[in-house]
Parts: structure tokens; sequence; C-alpha cells
């Protein structure tokens, strides 16, 4: 009916005498372990009294090569797809740089995906790929203390995709691996390995002589 107003929701429940919901906003828990445990534990470990001046985890970046995109430009949105799932943001399209006739490789053409995840979602991820995916990589001992950038950044690849449990196998049947950056503000690797350890990430221990 014309000029009928309408009312919202909260204005109907105040009415009513009961109070709108309020959003709840959930912490992910390895977040709340860096607030509890791991920024306490590297104040102690690297002896500094400003919580600010302590490493912490900036952002995580998971790259999809797919070099069976410039045969099949449907490889590709598989991979997008994938990517999607597995971090729950929209990846974006990465292009290459520069022209390589023998791999039939034009500069701008579209051969990856990538995302970069900060704040609850970077936490979110990193809780998924210690306690869920890298359990399930066949024959796993530990991730490798040897591959930071000597900048404070460790990067390590998977081969397979489907570790991470959201993918259905039956709709994923190609394999595709990925890589994923942990980017720190750790000033040296020695901080960043031992933000990473506190953190809960599984590195071997026949490495330790060469980090």
């Amino acid at each position: 009916m014309a000029g009928k107003k309408t009312r919202d929701k909260g204005e109907a429940a105040q009415e009513k005498g009961a109070e709108p919901k309020e959003k709840t906003i959930v912490v992910p828990r390895l977040q709340e372990r860096f607030r509890q445990q791991v920024l306490p534990a590297l104040q102690e470990k690297l002896g500094r009294s400003n919580p600010m001046s302590i490493p912490r985890l900036e952002k995580i970046v998971v790259n999809m090569g797919v070099g069976a995109a410039t045969q099949d430009k449907k490889v590709l949105e598989v991979a997008v797809e994938a990517l999607t799932e597995i971090t729950g943001q929209k990846p974006i399209i990465t292009l290459a740089r520069k022209s390589v006739a023998g791999f039939r490789l034009r500069e701008g053409m579209a051969i990856g995906c990538k995302v970069t995840l900060r704040r609850q979602r970077m936490y979110e991820f990193l809780d998924r790929l210690v306690s869920l995916a890298l359990p399930r990589v066949r024959d796993f001992r530990g991730i490798s203390r040897t591959a930071f950038d000597r900048r404070g950044n460790y990067s390590l690849g998977l081969a397979e995709q489907l570790v991470f449990p959201e993918l259905n196998p039956d709709k994923y049947v190609k394999p595709q691996g990925l890589n994923i950056t942990l980017v720190t503000t750790a000033t040296c690797d020695e901080e960043a390995l031992e933000l990473l350890t506190l953190m809960g990430l599984p590195f071997r221990r026949e490495d330790s002589a060469a980090a």
C-alpha cells in the first residue's frame, strides 16, 4: 500500500522489549594463541620489553603456477576455484612477465593465480595448514628449517592441493601444486624461525645445524 512505512527488524524487536542481536566477532584460535602465549614467550626469549618490537606474522601469500593454462584456459579456472575454497578469498590472476618461445609463452599470458591473506583469514589458513593439511602429506616428517630468504620470510611448497580436506577429490581430479610464503616482520631468519616454531609449524629436527 502506498505511503506505508516499513520498519527494520531492530525497531520491531525494541517495540517487543527485546534487544537487537549484536554481531559476534570470533577470534581465530591461532591469533589468540599468539597474543596469550607466543608474544610473551618471544619477549622473554629475545629480551625485549616493548611488545611492538616483537616479530609477528604479517601476511601469507598462496600461489598456484598453472603452466597448462597456456594450452587450456579451463585448467586455470579450476585452479582459481580450488584456491578460493582453500583460502576463502578470491584469487587474482598472475601473468607472464616475459615471453618464452620454447614453452609457447607470451608476455602478459595468464599462467597462475594467487591470494594474499591478512589478519583473521591469515591465522585461520595457517591453523588449517598446520593441523589438517600438512599431516595429510604422504610420508610427512616435518618442514625444512632452511627455506628462509635471509629477511625473515619462509616459503614451502605442496605438490598436491588435495591435502586440504575442504576440496572434493571427485571435482579436482588433476594434481595441482601450490607455494606458500609466510611473510614476517622479523629482521633475521633466526627470529622468524623462533616465531613460526612457537606458532606450531612442524620443523624437522635434523636441519637444526643448518639453520
